[in-house]
C-alpha cells in the first residue's frame, strides 16, 4: 500500500483535539472520514503529535496508506473537497518511503504560543490568542524563559495524567518577539523540541506569563523547575493560544511541494 504523508491545517475550536474518540468531533475522525470516502479501506492514520481540545495546527503532519498510488496534488485536492466544511485543510501531501512514519521519523516539534496583552476584548483574534488584561514586559519574559533551554527534569511543567514515560526532555529553543497590535501587545512564544509533554507548552506561557505581569521574577521559573513538583508551576494557559507550526525530519518529504508552490 503505497503512503502519503500530509500537513495539516486547523482551527482547534470546533474539536475536542486530534485524537480519534467516542462522541465529540476530532481532526483525526474529519481526515480518516475524507480518506475513506477516497477509499473505504484507509487504516488508521497516524501523526506527528496528539494536540488538545482547542489547539491550532499550521504545520500537523500524519501519514495514511492508500490502496492505490495517486499523484500527490490530486491526492491533496480530493481530500479538501470532502473536507468540507471542517475548519481543516491539507496544505501539502507528498508520497513516502514504506517505512517513514509521521511521528517516529520526526526530529522536531515547533510551537507557537500567542498572547495579546490589552484592555479591550479580542474580535478578529478572538479563540486565536489568550487575551491578558495588564501589559508585559518582554525582557523579564526572556530572562524567565531562559532557565527552561537544555535537557531538564520538566515534572513541574507536565499534566498529572501526561502518559510520557519520563519527564526529562531538551527544550532546544524558546524565544519571545512582540508585534505590533491595536491598543496592546501581540507577544508569540516559540518553542522547539524533540518531543514535549503533555500540557508543557501551556504551562510555560502561563507561568512566562506571570513573570511578564510582575507577579513572579524571573528567577522564579528556575526555582519552580528545580521543584519538581505540579504545584510550583504557574497557570496553565488556555489552548487558544497554542499552536503547531511544524514538525522537522531528516528528509522533509514536503520540501519539493513547497518549492513548487
Amino acid at each position: 500500500m503505497p503512503r502519503y504523508a500530509f500537513r495539516i491545517e486547523y482551527d482547534g475550536r470546533s474539536f475536542a483535539g486530534w485524537q480519534r474518540q467516542d462522541g465529540p468531533a476530532s481532526v483525526q475522525q474529519c481526515l480518516e472520514e475524507a480518506l475513506r470516502a477516497l477509499d473505504p479501506d484507509v487504516p488508521s492514520i497516524a501523526a506527528a503529535g496528539r494536540t488538545d481540545a482547542g489547539v491550532h495546527a499550521t504545520g500537523q503532519v500524519a501519514h495514511a496508506d492508500m490502496t492505490r498510488a495517486w499523484e500527490p496534488f490530486r491526492l491533496s485536492e480530493a481530500v479538501n473537497w470532502h473536507l468540507k466544511p471542517a475548519p481543516v485543510a491539507v496544505t501539502a501531501c507528498a508520497r513516502v518511503a514504506d517505512d517513514w512514519h509521521a511521528r517516529f521519523s520526526a526530529g522536531e516539534r515547533r510551537y507557537t504560543f500567542r498572547i495579546i496583552a490589552r484592555r479591550a476584548p479580542l474580535t478578529r483574534d478572538a479563540g486565536q490568542a489568550w487575551r491578558v488584561i495588564g501589559p508585559l514586559d518582554l525582557r523579564a519574559m526572556r530572562a524567565g524563559a531562559a532557565h527552561l533551554v537544555g535537557r531538564h527534569d520538566f515534572t513541574t511543567f507536565r499534566a498529572s495524567i501526561c502518559q510520557a514515560k519520563s519527564p526529562v526532555k531538551t527544550m532546544d529553543e524558546i524565544t519571545l518577539e512582540e508585534h505590533p497590535y491595536p491598543g496592546g501587545q501581540d507577544i508569540r512564544l516559540h518553542l522547539r523540541a524533540r518531543s514535549f509533554l503533555h500540557n508543557q507548552v501551556r504551562s510555560i506561557a502561563g507561568t512566562l506569563e506571570r513573570v511578564g505581569a510582575g507577579s513572579w521574577p524571573p528567577d522564579r521559573v528556575r526555582d519552580a523547575l528545580a521543584a519538581r513538583d505540579r504545584a510550583a508551576c504557574g497557570p496553565v494557559a488556555p489552548p487558544d493560544g497554542l499552536c503547531l507550526t511544524g514538525v522537522g525530519y531528516a528528509d522533509d518529504p514536503f520540501v519539493e511541494t513547497d518549492d513548487e508552490g
